[in-house]
């Protein structure tokens, strides 16, 4: 057992519960997880209630705690990292009245849309509209309807009593926060998606009356606002004591998971970049500046560094393409579950890709099974394979799918380095895909980027949720974190690979144009 100061690290994702114990100084000692289910319904809903993200919290917590890898009165706080744009409506006493909407659910673009269309019209906005959101916010509602303020939209329109009985609408982190501390209150950088706050002083963030008043959201059904590094309250006693934590264990306001990841990656200085793989992605770094580029849908936000501003251009679907290829494709075919194929399924799709020629015999796979947030924010897009041939087997299907992810990835990058105006290299890589070294080498290849593979990359979640709260707690300052990083490998790019990387996104990115109004057409409301 290890003696110092620890962080419960607390990372909610969509597929479940992590709960991490970190030094202060961002290695992690244990961890345990528990998996939530989501529900996808008809229209575009993405739902998860969140009951069983609070359970998983419990059980979680409970069962790592009660391992004692380290003294419990040395967990000097809590952290809590959850996904961005992923909604609660609650009561009074910070409980939820129904499902959350997660950053998934579409249904709210309607509404969006209606919300944001005018006269003269660009790419679907109102430009006397959108003008009132920009100098503001760095933004403005997405039209593909997966912001927190789409999501409220959709419950005041299609839910109104449920809308009405809503005492406060949350992030999804701020929610747990509300469990375990009682206290209900969002962060600057959480509360970025409800496109309701001004944004043109990071260290001072608040809310916006005129763009409340054209949302038409009641103002006393938004949290207040405190910077990320706060400490909100203490733990609950009754939370802490079924955690198995003794009392006085502070909740520090923490950040959602692009925020988190980004702290957990190191890369913290101005023009740092960093690419997480998970469910879905991002390529992203922190920037000294507000901005926004209306025609990738790349804006900079508020983030948990002091008067720091992040740039990010999303996915929509990466790690989570495997999952479908796995449950729906290989799995599903057999009719047999994964733990009948092979011990770890994701273990096995790498040697099956491995050996698999960069290229994949030049069968593309684009990643988009939910639609697309950026470079394109267009929720029409479908995923595809492209080039199938008779001489094509299941293997270049696997590889294929690990190699469209990197290239839609590239895809965003190039937006990302024109926004920030330089070339992001090296690239440190996180997230629970950066734990292949073979998808490693593909980003690598196709990105024409070295990439730096963070130790428990899976980790950097939590990892940035403890920084975070170490930061608060004063036991460091964000400028220590660079050195206090470790990698497991470093992945330059093999230059023979270079031809046929390029050549394939090219055409990669060729599909989207030829094939945009086709998806609107099959796909449009």
């Amino acid at each position: 057992m290890q003696r110092g100061k620890y962080i419960l690290a607390i990372d909610h994702g969509t597929s479940g519960i992590k709960a991490s114990i970190v030094s202060a100084t961002g290695r992690v000692m244990d961890s345990d997880f528990h998996r939530t289910p989501i529900s996808f319904l008809p229209g575009g809903g993405a739902e998860q209630d969140p009951q069983d993200w609070w359970d998983g919290v419990l059980v979680a917590a409970k069962r790592l705690v009660a391992r004692k890898s380290v003294r419990a009165s040395d967990i000097a706080a809590v952290c809590v990292s959850s996904t961005f744009s992923t909604t609660v409506a609650v009561d009074a006493d910070g409980l939820h009245l129904a499902n959350a909407l997660t950053w998934m659910d579409s249904r709210g673009a309607p509404h969006v849309r209606r919300l944001m269309k005018g006269f003269p019209s660009f790419e679907g906005y109102g430009l006397a509209k959108i003008m009132k959101w920009l100098p503001k916010t760095a933004g403005g509602p997405t039209l593909s309807g997966k912001d927190d303020i789409a999501h409220v939209l959709f419950w005041k329109n299609e839910r109104p009593e449920l809308y009405d009985r809503t005492h406060m609408f949350l992030p999804s982190k701020d929610y747990l926060n509300a469990r375990l501390t009682g206290e209900l209150a969002a962060s600057y950088d959480s509360i970025q998606l409800f496109w309701l706050t001004d944004i043109r002083d990071a260290r001072a963030v608040r809310y916006d009356d005129t763009l409340i008043s054209l949302a038409g959201i009641d103002r006393e059904k938004l949290p207040p606002l405190k910077p990320s590094t706060d400490v909100l309250s203490d733990l609950l006693p009754e939370v802490a004591s079924e955690m198995g934590l003794p009392p006085g264990v502070k909740v520090v306001m923490g950040s959602p998971d692009h925020q988190c990841a980004c702290i957990g990656s190191g890369a913290v200085r101005d023009f740092e970049g960093h690419v997480y793989i998970g469910t879905s992605s991002w390529v992203q770094c922190i920037v000294p500046f507000k901005k926004t580029d209306v025609l990738h849908s790349i804006a900079s936000f508020p983030t948990a560094v002091p008067g720091k501003y992040q740039s990010v251009n999303e996915q929509d679907i990466a790690g989570g393409c495997l999952d479908f290829l796995l449950n729906s494709i290989m799995y599903g075919r057999h009719g047999v579950s994964p733990d009948g194929m092979a011990d770890n399924p994701y273990e096995e799709l790498n040697r099956i890709a491995e050996n698999v020629p960069a290229g994949s015999h030049k069968l593309i796979f684009t990643p988009w099974l939910n639609g697309e947030r950026t470079p394109v924010d267009d929720n029409t897009l479908r995923a595809g394979l492209y080039n199938i041939s008779k001489t094509t087997t299941f293997d270049h299907i696997v590889r294929a799918f690990l190699e469209g992810v990197a290239y839609n990835t590239r895809w965003s990058l190039n937006y990302v380095e024109k926004f920030v105006g330089r070339r992001l290299d090296p690239l440190t890589i996180i997230g629970g895909g950066a734990k292949s070294a073979l998808w490693c080498r593909i980003f690598a290849d196709v990105m024409g980027r070295q990439i730096r593979q963070a130790r428990d990359p899976w980790q950097s979640n939590a990892r940035g949720a403890a920084f975070i709260a170490s930061v608060a707690l004063g036991e460091i300052v964000f400028d220590d974190i660079p050195g206090l990083m470790e990698y497991e490998q470093v992945f330059s790019p093999d230059p023979g690979n270079r031809g046929i990387y390029d050549e394939l996104y090219e055409a990669f990115v060729d599909i989207y144009r030829r094939n945009r109004s086709l998806f609107r057409r099959l796909n449009g409301n």
